[in-house]
């Protein structure tokens, strides 16, 4: 596997909180609406940024 620079790194580490913080604002819209279609589609939207979040740490093994 290829080295990675410092910058990618950065950048990687970047994404991955972007995508964690999505993620976790999703699950809590999810948790606090009583419209069951919005919080489905606020929990898809939360395992999308969590399957995100999990292709960056896995790019990072």
């Amino acid at each position: 596997m290829a080295q990675i620079t410092e910058k990618e790194l950065s950048a990687i580490g970047d994404l991955m909180t972007m995508e964690e913080t999505l993620h976790k604002k999703c699950a809590y819209m999810a948790s606090n609406t009583t419209d069951k279609a919005l919080s489905d589609c606020y929990l898809q939207m939360a395992q999308h940024h969590q399957r995100h979040l999990d292709e960056l740490y896995g790019n990072l093994k």
